[in-house]
């Protein structure tokens, strides 16, 4: 017998080889029902394998992350038997489950899929959904696997056996498909009672631009047909927050193939509201004791090297650029923090100068595949707000706490009011991909955690999404529409500080090793932005819009008076422009909702004689008439109340 040890704690004794889908039987046939996989002393694993040993289980469904996972990749798996059945002889890459739905890469030799076509799979999906055939999991070896799919001509599946291990390699069959992968799987196709497939796209095979470009599906599946439905109308209200779109409309940013994919171009009203965003921060981060700091565009490759940089990511950066001097090379900066630290070097430092906090808005570039390019949210030029906290040891939690609620107020401001704090850990299993010692490590991530208790921060853990010089406490954000975004991220850092040799005189007169914590509340300025519009529909905070406020003369006779009102709102630091096209002015408050502009102030003969504006406000209509400088004085109480609204 074995002892099956469940989340309530309660321990059963079940005889070895039950499966997890035995257990759920025995608990109700309700559950067994809804089981998709089972999570195995924290390896998710297929329901129906044997369990052979004293475990902990966790039986998964829809309402736990593994479960649609597990759902997302069995569909993958349907669809791509379903291509097979109307496309014979092509040939798979990879695919596997995203963060919403699924995707397989496909090699349709000289076969073509179109939009039209993906209703007949969407057809035959639910069919092969209908039969309930059963996943069934068999490993094999390397041998056995390479003979299978050298007699299918499956090219993709050989290169991805080439490396893997002998003793490690399973295959899928479900139906009339069978498929190289590691699982899990559902107990059967049954599960999946809805489906879109929702776009065609290319996809270079491994992600590499030298290799053949393959046909990309994406799709979608869920358990029940309303919550299909329920999930197209959160796309098509994502289409209509599409800050690409929304950005375009508002004239705040562009891109330009002369100057480059994924460099961004910002546009005089995006600049405004940009710099808006960097000296509210400013004006925070002066208020607890940082000091901003400039620091060049480019490096020598060695400052990377010495950080580290280069051994990581080296390969994904921008090639190094050569001088005419022999064997000097420079890099774009990928990173602020090996120049802050080199910053902390310029001069001896005292324990009495700690904590030491450097802050720079400053912009690095990383080289993305062009396919992987986003408007704002993935791009290769990209401007961190960021800053790295040089302090002692008993001041790292201190210093962390702080940073915290500077995160904290600029959610609030902003009406990001559903987030979870992420503890990012190391990879226990994989500390290869790290830097630093052990000790280091445990303490890094001993502060954190304490941290986010002491702010009683609602959190989740994450093994093996640390940076690999320290972990992180991420903020993982739910907008408006509810998808969840990685806002903000602090990080305690004891590898850099060495690998620097960064020093300070401690009270005991000996040289002591500081710690960092690097830190960007936005992110970057081009994520957050991109992030910022789609929340709110591009319906900024009044504090934060580029016009806060449009004229509109109802004819050409009422300019001059229009003119007047500008003037005196300018004069008073209200963003404020005037509509002088020739058209009505229904037509007028309509493009001004359009735009998004907060107040529209309507200027006619009454308004001109009385000296004063008619005024309507963006989604709830006419206020009545105010005085110019009543007007003026609402904003600016508006805006400070908002900004003033302290955590």
């Amino acid at each position: 017998m074995i002892k099956i040890t469940l989340p309530d704690s309660s321990v059963r004794e079940y005889p070895e080889g039950t499966t997890a889908l035995d257990i759920a039987k025995s608990i109700s046939e309700g559950l067994a029902r809804n089981v998709l996989a089972a999570k195995v002393n924290d390896e998710v694993i297929d329901a129906t394998r044997p369990l052979n040993k004293d475990s902990k289980l966790k039986l998964l469904t829809w309402n736990d992350t593994e479960g649609k996972t597990t759902l997302w990749h069995s569909s993958a798996h349907i669809m791509a038997e379903a291509i097979e059945f109307f496309y014979p002889g092509v040939k798979f890459g990879i695919g596997p489950d995203i963060e919403n739905g699924f995707y397989y890469d496909i090699d349709l030799g000289d076969q073509t899929i179109f939009e039209n076509d993906l209703k007949k799979i969407e057809d035959k999906i639910l069919e092969l959904g209908r039969q309930k055939n059963k996943f069934v999991r068999k490993e094999i070896s390397k041998a056995e696997a390479i003979d299978f799919f050298t007699k299918k001509n499956d090219p993709y599946k050989l290169e991805l056996i080439r490396d893997l291990e002998d003793g490690t390699i399973s295959i899928y069959e479900s139906g009339n498909f069978v498929d190289l992968c590691r699982g899990p799987h559902l107990p059967d196709t049954g599960f999946i009672k809805a489906v879109k497939l929702l776009s065609i796209a290319g996809a270079y095979w491994r992600g590499n631009e030298k290799n053949k470009q393959l046909t990309r599906i994406y799709g979608i599946t869920f358990p029940k047909q309303k919550e299909l439905d329920e999930y197209l109308v959160l796309l098509e209200e994502a289409k209509k927050r599409d800050h690409r779109v929304i950005g375009k409309d508002l004239e705040l940013f562009t891109f330009s193939q002369k100057v480059g994919s994924g460099l961004p171009l910002w546009l005089p009203k995006g600049a405004a509201l940009r710099d808006r965003l960097e000296n509210f921060l400013r004006k925070i981060q002066k208020q607890y004791g940082y000091e901003q700091v400039i620091t060049p565009h480019i490096g020598q490759k060695e400052l990377y090297v010495t950080s580290g940089h280069w051994e990581k990511y080296g390969k994904d950066s921008f090639h190094p650029i050569k001088t005419p001097q022999e064997g000097e090379e420079f890099m774009l900066k990928p990173m602020n923090c090996p120049h802050h630290c080199e910053i902390y070097k310029s001069k001896p430092r005292s324990y009495k100068d700690l904590p030491l906090r450097l802050a720079e808005f400053g912009t690095v570039y990383r080289y993305e595949q062009s396919g992987e390019l986003h408007g704002l949210t993935r791009v290769r030029g990209f401007t961190q707000d960021d800053a790295h906290l040089f302090c002692r040891q008993d001041q790292i939690k201190e210093e962390f706490l702080k940073v915290i609620d500077i995160v904290l107020y600029i959610f609030k401001i902003l009406d990001f009011k559903d987030y979870t704090a992420q503890i990012s850990l190391r990879d226990p299993g994989n500390k290869e991909k790290y830097i630093g010692s052990d000790e280091n490590w445990e303490k890094a991530e001993k502060a954190i955690i304490e941290a986010a208790l002491e702010k009683d921060l609602k959190t989740t853990m994450e093994l093996g999404e640390a940076a690999f010089y320290g972990p992180k406490l991420d903020f993982m954000v739910k907008d408006a529409i509810g998808r969840k975004w990685q806002l903000g991220t602090i990080q305690v850092d004891y590898n850099l500080p060495e690998r620097f040799e960064l020093e300070y005189i401690g009270n005991d007169n000996q040289k002591h090793r500081p710690v960092m914590i690097h830190r960007a509340p936005f992110g970057s300025m081009e994520r957050f932005v991109a992030v910022l519009i789609e929340h709110c529909a591009g319906k900024f905070p009044l504090w934060l819009t580029p016009e806060q406020a449009i004229i509109l003369p109802i004819s050409e006779k009422y300019h001059e008076y229009s003119k007047k009102v500008l003037t005196l709102l300018q004069n008073s630091d209200i963003r404020t422009m005037i509509d002088e096209r020739n058209e009505k002015i229904g037509k007028k408050i309509r493009d001004a909702e359009l735009k998004r502009i907060p107040f529209m102030l309507i200027i006619g003969e009454k308004e001109e004689a009385e000296n004063n504006i008619s005024v309507r406000k963006q989604g709830e209509g006419d206020l009545g008439t105010y005085e110019i400088e009543g007007f003026a004085k609402l904003i600016n109480n508006e805006v400070k109340k908002i900004l003033e609204n302290k955590y």
